[in-house]
């Protein structure tokens, strides 16, 4: 008897082997800063040969995870988007955060895992404590809110459409990165929440979160098909942190505004004096919490 083979098998296992390979691995670790890198940059990052390097970014634009530039003489390759950079970090949300690392050799390495802990960019959005921190004050005051999951439990987005619990109970909602968005049908008076056809994602704004946004000067861009909140799990933090539309608004706006600046070679950012005074007034998140 003869079993007829899904289609599709071939192609996730063609894109699964599109990661599963260290090199590849990170390179797309070290683009989830969301700038983007030469091959050079990368092949120092990735400590192999240009010539070798030069050939893992052949594939991984041919598949579609990397957007490729070139201006003169030089290649710049980037991620192709928000989807890609939700898969990626969702994927190392899996690993544990000290796998494979040891013990810290030097005092440098133990401030850049130290730093990148304390903040850091994950592809647009803010993550690690100053992500988490920025997240729980927006949801203690009522601007943002978890939403449940299918299995009842509050959503933690999952890059396969399904749910997922982390150690600590939480649950997943599905994937809607790239879904069609609809409007909100919720009664005068009742939060207002932002969803996909596809299902939930783990976050929502209510009513008074967008006044907030408004109010901060920090624009949303509702076009296109991003969802305007969503949760991605944190893998330092094991919580989720914001991210969609309003998590990238807000993290754009910590840069433009000087509340954040980016420090080291890798994704690390760091809190401002100015920043700190912006995020105690606009959400009273204290100063100890943001160092």
């Amino acid at each position: 008897m003869t079993t007829r083979k899904d289609g599709r098998a071939a192609e996730l296992a063609g894109f699964a082997g599109l990661i599963a390979d260290e090199t590849r691995a990170a390179c797309l670790l070290a683009l989830l800063d969301g700038r983007a890198w030469t091959a050079g940059e990368l092949a120092r990052h990735a400590g192999v040969a240009a010539s070798t390097l030069s050939e893992h970014l052949g594939k991984l634009v041919a598949g579609g995870l990397l957007a490729e530039e070139r201006q003169g003489r030089h290649r710049y390759v980037r991620l192709a988007d928000a989807r890609v950079a939700q898969i990626v970090e969702d994927l190392a949300a899996q690993v544990a955060p000290d796998a494979g690392a040891g013990r810290p050799r030097t005092l440098r390495e133990a401030s850049a895992g130290s730093a990148m802990a304390r903040g850091r960019t994950c592809y647009d959005h803010l993550a690690g404590r100053l992500g988490i921190a920025v997240t729980e004050a927006l949801t203690a005051r009522g601007l943002l809110r978890a939403t449940r999951g299918p299995e009842g439990r509050d959503g933690v987005e999952s890059p396969w459409g399904s749910p997922r619990a982390s150690e600590a109970g939480r649950g997943g909602a599905r994937r809607t990165e790239g879904s069609n968005m609809v409007g909100p049908s919720t009664p005068a008076g009742a939060p207002r929440r932002w969803t996909s056809e596809d299902g939930d994602t783990g976050f929502a704004l209510t009513d008074a979160g967008l006044a907030w946004f408004d109010s901060a000067g920090i624009r949303l861009e509702r076009k296109g098909r991003r969802p305007l909140a969503r949760a991605c799990l944190d893998w330092t933090e094991r919580r989720p942190h914001l991210a969609g539309v309003a998590g990238a608004a807000l993290c754009r706006h910590a840069l433009d505004a000087g509340w954040c600046v980016r420090i080291g070679s890798e994704r690390a950012v760091k809190v401002t004096a100015e920043g700190e005074h912006a995020l105690s007034r606009l959400l009273g998140i204290e100063s100890a919490a943001l160092r």
